[in-house]
Order: C-alpha cells, then sequence, then structure tokens
C-alpha cells in the first residue's frame, strides 16, 4: 500500500469545494485523480465498473438521490447521462462541497460535457511532478516565484544529464514513480500503450485502426516538442491527412497529446502560428519508442526534445495552482530566425521566456533569444531562464538566469 503523496491540486480542490457545488477532475489515465479526489468524498461510485453503473446508466437522478454528498463520479465517460444529472441536481441545490466528478477524456468530447457548462468547475490534474514524488510538501509555483523576483536555486541532490534523462523515463505515473523497479515499470509502460490504443481509443472513437493509430503516435512521440507540418507526420505514418487529423485528435481527446499554441505579437513579423505538439508524458516517449537513457543519451536531436517534454510536464502541472494565471505558448519565425522554447503569459501581459538546453554552463550567448524578446518588449518582460542540467544557477544579463532544470522543484 502506498501512502498518499500531497499533490500540487490538493489545496485548490479544498479551496474551490468549499465554494462550489461541483467540480470536475480531469487528466490522463492513471495520474491519481480517482485517488486524490476519493479523499474529499463520502460517496464513490466507479462508472466504469459494470455493476455499479447499471442504475446510474438507466436512471442516474435515482441512483444518486439520498448518497451522502460530496458523492465522486469517477470515469464520468463511460456513463456520460450522469452529467445532466448533476446538473439538475445543483440547479435545484447549489450548496457548495456536493459532487466530484473525474474522467480520462477531454469533456468537450463530442459535446458530451455541455450539461455541465456553469456547474461543474474543470481543474486539470496531471502526472505527478519530480516535487510530488520527492514529497516536498507546500510549494510556490515556479512561475509565482519568478514573478515575484525571487532568486532561483537548485535543489542540493541536483541530478546530471544521465540522472535528468533517468527521471523522464522514470514516469509521473503514480504507481511506477513511487513503487515500481525499471523492468516491470516498462512493461506497465507497454500495456499502458496497448490499453491506450485499443480499449481507450476504442471507447472515444471507435472503428481506429490500432496499428496505424501506433505508426502515427510514434511519428508525434519522434516529434514531441516539436513545430513539425502534418505532412511529415501522416507521411512518416503512412497514412492520409485525414486520418491523421482524426487521430490527432482522437489522441489530444484522450489526454495523451497536447498541442501548445504559438504566440502572435504585432512586433514580430512572420511568426509561425502551428502549434508546438507535446506528447504529456515523456515516458510514454520512452514506451512508444523503445528507448533507455543510452539510447538518449546517443540521439542529441531526441534528448533536447525529451528534456523540453520533461520540463513542459513540470510547468503544466503546476498552471491551475499558480495565482499569477500563467499560459503557455511558444514562439517562432519562420525559418526559425527567432524561437522561445515557452513563453508564459501572466496577467496583463506580463512574459516570461524559457528556453531548455542539455548544457551543463550555458553562456549568455545561449539566452540571446530571450535577450531579443526582452529587447522587443520592454515594458512587460519579466525574466528569461534558461534551464539546464548542469549544477549552478546564475545571471545571465539584465533579467536574464542560467538555472538548473531542478529549480522547477528546489
Amino acid at each position: 500500500m502506498i501512502d498518499y503523496r500531497p499533490r500540487l491540486v490538493d489545496r485548490l480542490l479544498d479551496e474551490l469545494l468549499a465554494e462550489l457545488p461541483a467540480l470536475f477532475v480531469t487528466g490522463p489515465r492513471a495520474t491519481g485523480k480517482t485517488t486524490t479526489a476519493a479523499r474529499r468524498a463520502r460517496t464513490i461510485v466507479h462508472l466504469d465498473r459494470e455493476a455499479e453503473a447499471i442504475a446510474f446508466r438507466a436512471d442516474p437522478d435515482a441512483a444518486m438521490r439520498g448518497l451522502p454528498e460530496p458523492i465522486l463520479l469517477d470515469e464520468w465517460q463511460a456513463v456520460p447521462g450522469v452529467l445532466g444529472a448533476v446538473k439538475r441536481a445543483v440547479d435545484t441545490r447549489p450548496e457548495p462541497g456536493r459532487y466530484l466528478v473525474t474522467g480520462s477524456v477531454r469533456s468537450d468530447v463530442e459535446g458530451e460535457l455541455w450539461p455541465g457548462t456553469g456547474r461543474l468547475t474543470r481543474i486539470p490534474m496531471f502526472g505527478m511532478t519530480i516535487r510530488e514524488q520527492l514529497g516536498l510538501g507546500s510549494f510556490v509555483p515556479f512561475f509565482d516565484r519568478v514573478a515575484a523576483g525571487e532568486d532561483l536555486a537548485p535543489t542540493i541532490d541536483t541530478p546530471d544529464l544521465r540522472g535528468y534523462v533517468d527521471l523522464l523515463l522514470r514516469s509521473g505515473f503514480p504507481e511506477l514513480a513511487l513503487r515500481l523497479a525499471e523492468s516491470p515499470r516498462r512493461r506497465w509502460l507497454d500495456s499502458y500503450v496497448e490499453q491506450l490504443l485499443t480499449r481507450d481509443a476504442e471507447q472515444v472513437d471507435s472503428g481506429r485502426d490500432p496499428g496505424r493509430l501506433r505508426r502515427y503516435l510514434e511519428a508525434l512521440a519522434l516529434n514531441t516538442a516539436g513545430i513539425v507540418d502534418d505532412r511529415t507526420l501522416f507521411e512518416a505514418a503512412g497514412i492520409n491527412r485525414k486520418t491523421a487529423l482524426a487521430y490527432e485528435r482522437l489522441l489530444v481527446n484522450l489526454l495523451v497529446v497536447e498541442a501548445i499554441p504559438a504566440w502572435t505579437s504585432n512586433r514580430l513579423k512572420r511568426l509561425v502560428l502551428s502549434p508546438k505538439r507535446y506528447v504529456v508524458e515523456p515516458a510514454l516517449v520512452g514506451a512508444v519508442l523503445g528507448i533507455d537513457v543510452d539510447l538518449v543519451l546517443r540521439n542529441g536531436d531526441l534528448l533536447g526534445r525529451l528534456l523540453d517534454t520533461f520540463v513542459a510536464a513540470q510547468l503544466r502541472a503546476e498552471l491551475a495552482s499558480a495565482s499569477s494565471r500563467p499560459r503557455l505558448y511558444h514562439v517562432r519565425q519562420q525559418q526559425g530566425r527567432f524561437e522561445v522554447d515557452l513563453l508564459a503569459e501572466l496577467g496583463v501581459g506580463r512574459l516570461i521566456g524559457i528556453e531548455v538546453k542539455a548544457d551543463a554552463a550555458p553562456t549568455a550567448d545561449s539566452a540571446r533569444r530571450l535577450a531579443a524578446l526582452r529587447d522587443r518588449y520592454p515594458d512587460t518582460f519579466i525574466a528569461g531562464i534558461v534551464l539546464h542540467t548542469g549544477p549552478r544557477a546564475y545571471r545571465l544579463g539584465d533579467r536574464l538566469a542560467a538555472a538548473p532544470i531542478s529549480t522547477l522543484w528546489s
């Protein structure tokens, strides 16, 4: 039995449940949503278990009536009708702390969540960050620390390059991160991918070919953290454009892939408007491609992509809890003349730029794009940070700094 490790969303869930009638916790399968939500529920209904789902499928209003609250309705997509029942219950009695709804698909898939509009407040939850895995307790989100002007410092036991690759391939799935050794971890991930491409995909969009879907996911994994045209992906997967778009929509709905939008500005011309695609969980890249630490270290392109994917995963998990309300973007001009790996836009247009480098001692040249961003937006630019694989944090110029990746959980 694994002791509960506090999650980044715990405080947010408690605050909102004290004020709102219904919360919707959404995130990839096996990331701990049910475990976290169940700690706040008096009644737990597992809708993916047929014995429990029958009554809710037949008459969800009657099935919920009289159950001790808060009620957790787990895996709502197995019985979509429960959302209408929650809407009607909340409309009748809008008291706080009545319902928690969890699910492992995007809530707007096929318009299923429309009854929840204005009734269920969405809380995204992702795999465990390194901070959560280490049980570091209370925290201030990274972007809040940067916005407040705090000095960035690494952890005492900052990993080296090999250590970072080992961390990102270890995964953020709680069972793997906290309990399993390497060999069973690999088998678990292989099984996860197989179920994702068969059972999970069938539930969301039936009729998809698992073999071709796997090839498309492999193409996305090879290009994670990249801005790549659609043709490159569907030709690599051996499918046509229409099928590729359908597969990408499916993987996004299954919360496996995320597209970070391009940032636009009238001060930067000829910007690429395509999104930057990420596999949400970096360990899935390892499982899909069948790679280990040594193979990653021998492939410079894949190493850079995985470090970027790892950093994005750590930051993504903090966004909902950050008081600065950051939104993530990427920036790139055509032909790659100007590029920033990640750009956080805080309230009133304040900007924090992030570059990710497989470099133990980046120089000011590594921050030249961040410096260019600062010079174009001197009034709203807060900071530019080069996150690297070395041991030290230091200044690189006006509002520019180099900091180890481990600063994210220090």
